[in-house]
């Protein structure tokens, strides 16, 4: 979730810089030793994070296994994307951060070592991959363009660059150029000529996209007073979908509209209107909290999902305008004040109409919602206030909705992520 936008739209702070450099919400992982057998069915699979760890679940539930990723001095680990043959992954590393006490995060940050890796769910070989040609030390990949090339953060100074390279880090070109601001939220179009993202910029968030070398851009969404953030591509490739928050009524970030636009830039509507999106997600309780953006995202049949918020809601956490925020979180645990909950639901971006797919009594926040590679499920999080979200699925109309795990050693289990289908 963006960071300060505040009364100055366009203002980037510690928090857009995390987000951008990719290092917000990275999971350690670590834990026994376990890969994939060759030949073994395939019933639906996911990542899902759990105690800082990445782990492994059937959708099913069944075949629960945690991801080691051994590499010396590395401290975290993030899983980027898939490779065309479903087997291999794109990861991400960073060693200690050169931050902290006594050392600015502006000046240090940016010098933390990170590293690019190719994991093999098969054989479970880790291999690093970008070392060729390196500009940086901090380098943080955000799309893997097919099999050979990628988008790449690259740090040099405080300032984030986009660079397109090839796996390997060679033939590095700029996708964006020093100055113009923080880009991220990518996401490909179906046939993959086109890239759509959101660029925090000095006259505010917006919705941009771009051929794979950043050139011939088209503006989707741009004003000082919305904060658009998050767009993905519909399935046919015309649409994009993505979030508008009222920020200067919402410093927090909790809520925002649900929009989509053509992919030439015209026709931009508001489809969900009233801030009923949730859109910065906050749970847990005051002894292990956790947080980070929700976006929209499209089903298979064309329709959009999103998380809408019952009449009267409110977060536990609730958010601090009057002071700086220093954490990436800046809330106070109030329980007292907290009510409602969210739901899950499809929205028609033609027509509007929205179709629930959960509901729950006592109400429940119900997010992190992803649709299956053959579209017949959702996988989601759910969690009561004051509790830590556990994983489930249900079909993609709603209905079976079933619990597969509350983590490690019921620790939560967080941002569910598909894994492509194997032939």
């Amino acid at each position: 979730m963006k960071g300060r936008v505040g009364t100055m739209a366009g203002t980037m702070d510690r928090r857009d810089f995390l987000k951008g450099a990719g290092a917000v919400g990275i999971a350690a992982l670590c834990g026994c030793r376990q890969t994939l057998t060759p030949g073994s069915p395939v019933r639906g699979r996911l990542f899902f994070t759990s105690a800082g760890k990445t782990c492994f679940i059937h959708a099913d539930g069944s075949g629960m296994r945690i991801l080691e990723l051994n590499a010396p001095n590395q401290v975290t680990w993030q899983p980027i994307a898939f490779f065309p043959d479903g087997r291999r992954v794109l990861f991400m590393s960073m060693e200690a951060r050169r931050d902290g006490p006594g050392r600015p995060f502006d000046e240090f940050y940016w010098r933390t070592p990170a590293h690019i890796w190719i994991y093999d769910l098969t054989t479970g070989s880790l291999v690093e991959t970008a070392g060729q040609d390196r500009l940086a030390a901090f380098y943080s990949p955000a799309l893997l363009l097919g099999g050979d090339r990628m988008l790449v953060q690259v740090l040099r100074t405080r300032e984030g660059q986009m660079f397109n390279m090839r796996v390997d880090g060679s033939d590095a070109r700029e996708f964006t150029q020093a100055g113009e601001g923080l880009p991220y939220g990518f996401s490909a179009s179906p046939d993959a000529r086109r890239i759509a993202f959101h660029l925090a910029s000095p006259q505010g968030y917006q919705i941009w996209t771009s051929d794979t070398e950043g050139r011939n851009r088209t503006l989707i969404a741009a004003h000082p007073d919305h904060l658009y953030f998050g767009p993905n591509w519909s399935p046919d490739g015309q649409w994009l979908a993505f979030e508008d928050c009222d920020f200067r009524k919402d410093p927090g970030h909790d809520w925002a509209d649900v929009c989509v636009a053509k992919a030439d830039g015209s026709g931009l509507k508001t489809v969900v209107p009233g801030q009923a999106m949730w859109f910065a997600a906050t749970y847990g309780n005051r002894q292990k909290k956790g947080g980070g953006s929700n976006v929209v995202t499209w089903t298979r049949g064309g329709e959009v999902l999103f998380l809408r918020k019952l009449p009267g809601t409110n977060p536990a956490w609730e958010y601090q305008a009057q002071r700086p925020d220093v954490d990436h979180f800046n809330r106070d645990w109030k329980p007292e004040t907290a009510s409602g909950g969210t739901e899950i639901c499809r929205v028609n971006p033609l027509d509007g109409r929205v179709t629930q797919l959960t509901r729950s009594h006592p109400p429940v926040w119900d997010f992190r919602a992803a649709e299956s590679p053959d579209g017949r499920r959702i996988a989601f999080c759910r969690c009561a206030t004051g509790e830590l979200p556990a994983l489930w699925t249900m079909n993609a109309d709603g209905t079976g909705q079933r619990l597969l795990t509350r983590g490690i050693d019921d620790s939560g289990a967080e941002h569910p992520r598909w894994l492509p289908e194997l032939g």
